[in-house]
């Protein structure tokens, strides 16, 4: 589990523990479904919360899903890269360091002199126990 930074304001802690105790990805919305019994009352309170959680690096946000994650990735903070692999029929989602991958995405990056500021991968397909249970099922 990804730790808080120590900055965090009361809208920003409310969403990160949120998503930190989710067992999948929420939408903003979904989070502000959630914590609305905390005074929360407009999308843009829980916008602005995961701007700023997205800065910190807790937090990642799947261009694929529009939804978020808790950072799963120990000293991610620090890292601008983040992978993620999506299952299409249970909605798993695992994060992982892509480090063979960047290697040659920054090759890449550096021959064009392309000036990159972020990378999100996202893999989409099944996941190991979804392959399994239907094979079963065949």
């Amino acid at each position: 589990m990804a730790h808080a930074h120590p900055d965090l304001t009361k809208n920003q802690a409310l969403v990160f523990g949120r998503l930190s105790d989710a067992s999948g990805p929420l939408t903003a919305y979904a989070i502000l479904d959630e914590l609305r019994d905390n005074g929360f009352r407009a999308p843009l309170q829980v916008y602005r919360a995961l701007d700023k959680l997205v800065d910190y690096g807790l937090v990642h946000r799947l261009e694929s899903l529009n939804a978020f994650v808790a950072c799963r990735h120990k000293g991610c903070s620090d890292h601008k890269t983040a992978a993620f692999a999506i299952c299409d029929l249970c909605g798993n989602v695992l994060e992982f360091a892509p480090d063979q991958a960047m290697e040659h995405l920054l090759s890449w990056t550096e021959s064009q002199e392309f000036q990159l500021s972020r990378t999100t991968i996202e893999l989409r397909g099944t996941c190991s126990y979804c392959s399994t249970a239907d094979k079963a099922a065949s």
